[in-house]
């Protein structure tokens, strides 16, 4: 009862793309079913329902490593999300987490690509209900590390 009561984790994080257009990286994040070509220790990105990159369909991501492991250790890390909004005009989308076994309760999810001077930015917030066996840094840092990794690996296959 008292984890209702606790003001939901927010944060912010960001990735730089140097030399690489809005326009070019949008496309590799509006495939909603398509994040374990960039999310690193994603194994698993299949859709269950709707078509990618229209709001309410639904993907079901596994294989993911946290910085906090299950409690048995050989149980595969899982979450089932819906895409919730997605503008291409704004290079913008929304999803939330409505299932799985991290623990993820009431989390939600946007991410925009924004055009700079010298390249472009992929911002990622989030929200979500604290965690148990988890801190706001975990989080953080969960986050903050998988979007670097998804960065480098864009700007990887859209210079190659």
């Amino acid at each position: 009862m008292a984890d209702q009561e606790q003001p939901k984790w927010e944060g912010k994080t960001s990735a730089q793309l140097a030399g690489l257009k809005a326009e070019q990286v949008w496309p590799l994040l509006e495939d909603f079913f398509g994040l374990n070509k960039w999310f690193p220790t994603l194994t698993t990105c299949l859709p269950v329902e709707g078509i990618s990159g229209q709001p309410g369909c639904l993907r079901y991501c596994a294989g993911f490593k946290t910085p906090v492991d299950n409690i048995n250790g050989e149980v595969m890390n899982w979450t089932k999300q819906k895409l919730l909004s997605i503008d291409p005009r704004e290079m913008v989308f929304s999803y939330s987490i409505i299932d799985g076994n991290v623990g993820f309760h009431g989390y939600v999810s946007t991410v925009k690509v924004i055009a700079k001077e010298d390249g472009c930015e992929i911002e990622w917030k989030y929200e979500v209900e604290p965690v148990q066996g988890w801190t706001l840094e975990h989080l953080d840092s969960f986050i903050a590390s998988g979007l670097q990794v998804m960065a480098k690996r864009m700007a990887e296959a859209l210079q190659a």
